[in-house]
């Protein structure tokens, strides 16, 4: 047997123990920018300034770094170096310490989306303000109809004209660049006769004032724009928070692996470049990026991101280790079973993908409905166009005006806006409320759920075990708490919680599945199993430690997972507006029996995998049920995605966070308010949909027989808009009344 020496090293609070040294070359993530190079690293076990001084002052102390900045919140190291100093330098540098690193890609897959966001923002304003300006000047010409002279009346409709030439250019790219693609491949969408209405709305405006007319609609053009770009911009936000599911996934797997090469020399490798059959060195504090079985060593493993088991387990040679557990305490050996591509990371990444898809349902209906839309908008236009000029009669000018007027008024501003401005007032009451709505279409998905399935650690529980025994001395805690702070196991851990900051043991030693030893006041300590101390087996089932100082007899230290304190009233809630639930973990069966029996579920299932929760979904769903899945780990991360609505706790894994609809945070309360909030604004919704059909009842009639003048077909349809709008504020209303 094998045993880790820890020294002092590490966070001189104690807070956080110390890691081993073995790390991981950086060289593959060092970017190039001028002469300069620059890497950013991730920093394990940095809880203090005091961590902050060492860290600096031994990067910079290095020959050619410029700069070294450490962020202790996120644990994010910045380095830039001149010359020909060895990237691995820069690690060992850290590790020496007694820090974890590891390195830090920092490509961002969504910059494209934030772009789009930040573009159609700006267009927004540009827009907002030009028909600010513009709208100023139009109510100087209506106030002065009687009095204002021809040519005042010219100068003012040519000074909204120069007004208007740049917006249209600028803040209409969306709309003509994207007509303009799919006009090229001889096909349509939305933004065909959207462009084509602010051509025409604009062109029409010109030709009357350089003709001398008495009308000009460059505000109609402006302010059509500006409730155009309004949904827009919501929609392209909603669609931009739907993405960073896979990219957060991605961050997770694209990390560096120890290769161990032919003359057995570890050599830094990306994740997918690894291959079966290649062997592989796992330091301590690491995590898994592929699957594999261990030939070599011992140690303890986190498996609880995978499978949701709350407690650590041994593992030694033979035995399989799956991508995402964190090796706890021992360098680990071991030979890759798959690819990257083909590890349990890739599998959870399709359940994601199959997710994804399985939501661009409503995408669909939305598609098919601009395919009847826009077809129907340009032969309504055409034929009143031909109707006026060829058999009522009518001049060619004034058959143009009637046909832009059927065009404007039909564009569809009230429609764009009945579903994201409503997603937009639910998020901020939920935001408001403790629940972060991150799915462009969760309401909807939310309200129609029926039945809900929890995962049990770190979401009906705090997922963190908290020492429980009482009337135990605080100074045999506190010695205890001199073993605990040198490992990473959560029962050490919560020890040392409970005990506080405060030095660590000499000569400190831990044995892999058994505990820790070393020397506390000059005496022989021992922490660990009842094995391990020599105590005699209490039959308590629950998590536990025992304490052995010298020759005393050993100590028992109980831990429990507590359920957090809001969970009954939560479930009461759901249960009072119809929904059923159950319990399906990773965990052991004793332990969800437990929570299930406290907290009255009837049905739970222990022991399931990641493709367990799936299945289970897809069951229910058979079955017509539409389930509302609430989870924290990466064993959970297929189900939220897979399942008709879910939503993870602000503490869970980014993956799983990315995954869900919703993210919640203090306490489980935002659960109820987040189904009643969805159903209000479900109802809200339709109520929208409903009036924006009805409006173009109304008025596309009255545009077809020529009672509506561009301006007026303007301020319709803007209108419609508004009345979206502060329909869509009644969720503020509506759902005040505590949940």
């Amino acid at each position: 047997m094998t045993g880790l020496a820890l020294d002092t090293n590490g966070c001189p609070s104690g807070l956080a123990p110390p890691s081993g040294s073995d790390t991981s070359d950086p060289a593959a993530f060092v970017r190039k920018v001028g002469k300069q190079s620059r890497l950013s690293l991730t920093v394990r076990g940095a809880k203090c300034g005091g961590c902050l001084s060492r860290i600096e002052g031994a990067v910079s102390a290095l020959p050619g770094v410029e700069s070294a900045r450490l962020n202790l919140s996120s644990g994010k190291l910045e380095i830039a170096w001149s010359g020909n100093l060895e990237p691995r330098r820069i690690s060992e540098a850290v590790s020496s310490l007694g820090y974890g690193v590891a390195p830090l890609n920092t490509a961002t897959e969504d910059d494209g989306h934030k772009k789009e966001e930040q573009s159609l923002l700006l267009a927004m304003g540009v827009a907002g303000f030009a028909t600010a300006n513009i709208m100023l000047l139009s109510v100087s010409v209506w106030g002065g109809h009687e009095e204002m002279g021809e040519a005042t009346r010219q100068g003012l409709h040519a000074l909204s004209g120069v007004i208007a030439l740049p917006t249209l250019i600028y803040s209409g790219r969306p709309f003509f660049r994207s007509a303009w693609n799919v006009l090229k491949k001889r096909r349509t969408n939305m933004d065909v006769p959207i462009s084509l209405a602010l051509i025409l709305a604009f062109s029409v405006s010109v030709a009357e004032t350089l003709r001398g007319g008495e009308h000009a609609y460059f505000d109609a053009a402006c302010m059509l724009l500006f409730f155009l770009l309004i949904g827009r911009f919501l929609d392209a936000r909603v669609r931009r928070r739907a993405w960073s599911a896979a990219r957060d996934l991605a961050a997770l797997a694209s990390r560096t692996v120890m290769r161990i090469g032919a003359d057995g020399a570890p050599v830094s490798a990306r994740a997918e470049d690894i291959r079966p059959g290649d062997s592989i060195l796992l330091a301590p504090g690491e995590r898994a990026v592929v699957d594999m079985v261990i030939e070599g060593g011992e140690s303890e493993v986190d498996e609880s991101l995978v499978t949701g088991e709350s407690l650590p387990r041994w593992t030694g040679t033979g035995m399989k280790l799956m991508a995402g557990a964190i090796n706890l305490s021992q360098p680990l050996t071991g030979r890759a079973t798959a690819a990257a591509a083909d590890s349990l990371l890739a599998e959870i990444s399709q359940m994601l993908t199959a997710g994804e898809q399985k939501r661009s349902a409503y995408r669909q209906i939305a598609d098919k409905a601009v395919s009847l839309y826009v077809p129907l908008v340009h032969s309504t236009a055409l034929l009143t166009f031909l109707g006026w000029w060829l058999v009522g009669g009518m001049g060619l000018r004034e058959a143009i005006l009637v046909a832009v007027s059927t065009l404007i008024i039909t564009c569809p501003c009230a429609l764009a806006l009945a579903a994201p401005v409503v997603q937009v007032v639910a998020a901020g009451r939920l935001f408001r409320g403790g629940a972060y709505l991150k799915s462009g279409d969760a309401l909807e998905r939310i309200a129609a759920c029926d039945h809900v399935i929890f995962d049990k650690t770190g979401t009906l529980t705090l997922g963190t075990p908290r020492l429980v025994s009482t009337g135990i001395p605080a100074a045999l805690i506190g010695d205890a708490a001199q073993l605990a702070r040198a490992s990473r196991h959560p029962l050490s851990r919560a020890l040392t919680a409970a005990a506080g900051p405060g030095p660590l043991g000499t000569d400190v030693k831990e044995r892999p599945g058994l505990g820790l030893e070393g020397m506390v006041g000059g005496v022989a300590c021992r922490l660990g199993s009842a094995e391990w101390t020599g105590a005699a087996a209490t039959g308590h089932v629950g998590a536990t430690l025992f304490f052995a100082r010298g020759e005393e007899a050993p100590v028992e230290l109980r831990f429990e997972d507590d359920i957090q304190g809001d969970a009954a009233g939560m479930l009461a809630k759901l249960s009072a507006m119809g929904m059923t639930m159950e319990i399906v973990s990773g965990d052991r069966a004793e332990a969800v029996a437990e929570v299930a029996r406290a907290l009255g579920i009837d049905q739970w299932t222990a022991g399931a995998s990641p493709q367990d929760k799936v299945a289970r979904l897809e069951a229910l769903q058979a079955q017509g049920r539409k389930v509302f899945m609430v989870g924290d780990g990466l064993n959970d991360a297929g189900a939220l995605a897979l399942a008709h609505a879910s939503a993870a706790p602000g503490g869970a894994l980014d993956v799983s966070q990315s995954a869900a609809d919703a993210v919640y945070s203090g306490g489980l309360a935002p659960l109820p308010r987040l189904v009643k909030t969805a159903r209000t604004a479900k109802a809200v919704m339709l109520q929208n949909f409903g009036f924006a059909a009805a409006y173009n009842l109304v008025a596309v009639p009255i545009a077809v027989l020529g009672h509506a003048t561009p301006l007026v077909a303007a301020i319709a349809m803007s209108g419609s808009s508004i009345v979206v709008c502060l329909n869509a504020l009644r969720i503020n209303l509506n759902t005040e009344k505590a949940v």
